[in-house]
């Protein structure tokens, strides 16, 4: 997206620096001894976000708390700096006993032996309530080295009132085509103010992956090696150059300018553009921001081949080097197998992947957070192919997916911009 990256990070918060507090030594055993996993341990929980999600995590530390023997204590930051500081604490061995991940950073940090194998927790982590997909998300090589904090997945957000201004008809979104995309914004384009755009920029890391399991390909194998291929990029490019050549999206200069922006600062957020393709979890925020009555669709073509998977917002892992492992798997299985949890903690790191637990919140919800959680149903209930965590590099990938796009939205045709892609990233991935 132009206006908005989706790091694989499914959306996450950046805000004001939080002090980190480091928890003091695992309180002693009953007989004065060192501590064991059958005593009280004290455990130490990092994760990054808002000053409204450490205070509803504290909460549902207190609830573990009082149901348990165990103690933990919270470190947070925000966004910027949590991973900086989360490489230094592994490597100075130490490292939270848990902590949150995104994007490839389980791969990554698997890769180098720094988290634990949850089967080996097994008896204090139960994952059986947990969805196959959301599964899925965190393990490596076969392994389940990270648990899904939460669900999103890829959206189409649609301003309706972009389309009753333009006098544009509601397409049917369960069997609409990337034609019949680019048609719609283009006429949204024509018949609304100049400053109004029927789209913003398709183009990002995922919606590639997204067209690529649309056509039977993937992103990045179970090998960790690209695996799009060049005519299937280049299909997809010519989609998002001629939607910038017809004014139906932005120019490069405009995407350039809104890169990195804020959800209430993204075109359909300003009300400037009738369709984003977007997070699940963005709707509200966006719908807020708009002022305007939004809806969430699936991608075009979903209905032949489902390219859109269920995606962990965030990820719970817990230290190789953790010396209370099964207390710190009590911790995650309380995070997201209990109801008083999930009630607390609501859809701050994305719908539950508890189907259970989804249905104890459901009484809570309302309007688009019902919605969202109404799309995540929808997407997991489609049979879609596995998708395979990026390997280390393929951060990289995303930066050089916004070189591209810039670079085909000014002068480079959709060959010239796949094969530069296709080069770029095989070179990331391969290190």
């Amino acid at each position: 997206m132009g206006s908005i990256r989706f790091k694989s990070l499914a959306a996450a918060t950046t805000v004001g620096l939080l002090t980190m507090t480091a928890c003091g030594d695992d309180a002693d055993s009953a007989d004065g001894g060192e501590t064991t996993e059958e005593s009280a341990v004290e455990l130490r929980f990092a994760w990054w976000g808002s000053a409204e999600r450490a205070e509803l995590t504290e909460e549902a530390i207190d609830a573990f708390e009082e149901e348990s023997e165990h103690s933990a204590s919270g470190e947070y930051t925000d966004f910027s700096g949590y991973f900086d500081r989360l490489a230094t604490s592994v490597a100075g061995g130490d490292a939270p006993d848990v902590f949150t991940l995104g994007g490839a950073y389980p791969a990554e940090y698997a890769n180098r032996d720094a988290l634990l194998d949850l089967s080996t927790v097994s008896d204090h982590l139960d994952l059986g309530p947990i969805d196959n997909a959301a599964l899925q998300n965190g393990q490596i090589n076969g392994t389940q080295y990270a648990l899904s904090a939460g669900s999103n997945a890829v959206s189409v957000i649609v301003n309706t009132e972009v389309f009753e201004q333009a006098d544009v008809e509601l397409p049917d979104p369960q069997t609409w085509t990337w034609d019949e995309y680019v048609e719609i914004a283009e006429e949204l384009a024509n018949n609304t103010p100049d400053d109004v755009y029927g789209t913003d920029s398709i183009i990002t890391h995922d919606t590639i992956d997204v067209y690529a399991r649309q056509n039977g390909e993937v992103l990045y194998t179970e090998d960790g090696e690209i695996g799009v291929s060049e005519a299937t990029l280049t299909e997809f490019f010519t989609f998002a150059q001629n939607l910038e050549e017809s004014g139906a999206g932005p120019n490069a200069s405009l995407v350039t300018e809104l890169d990195g922006a804020s959800p209430e600062q993204t075109l359909l957020g300003t009300g400037q553009a009738g369709m984003m393709i977007n997070w699940s979890n963005q709707l509200l925020t966006l719908a807020e921001a708009a002022g305007s009555e939004l809806e969430i669709w699936p991608l075009p073509e979903e209905a032949e081949t489902p390219g859109v998977w269920q995606q962990s917002s965030q990820f719970y892992a817990i230290s190789a080097d953790s010396e209370n492992p099964d207390a710190a798997g009590e911790l995650l299985d309380f995070l997201v197998n209990s109801e008083e949890a999930v009630q607390i903690l609501g859809l701050d790191r994305g719908v539950p992947d508890n189907a259970e637990m989804r249905d104890a919140i459901a009484d809570s919800l309302e309007g688009y957070e019902q919605a969202e959680v109404d799309y995540i149903e929808d997407v997991s209930s489609r049979d879609t192919a596995p998708r395979f965590i990026g390997p280390t590099g393929s951060t990289t990938v995303e930066d050089i997916t916004v070189r591209i796009e810039n670079a085909l939205l000014r002068d480079a045709s959709p060959e010239e911009a796949a094969a530069q892609w296709i080069e770029q990233a095989e070179a990331a991935v391969e290190g």
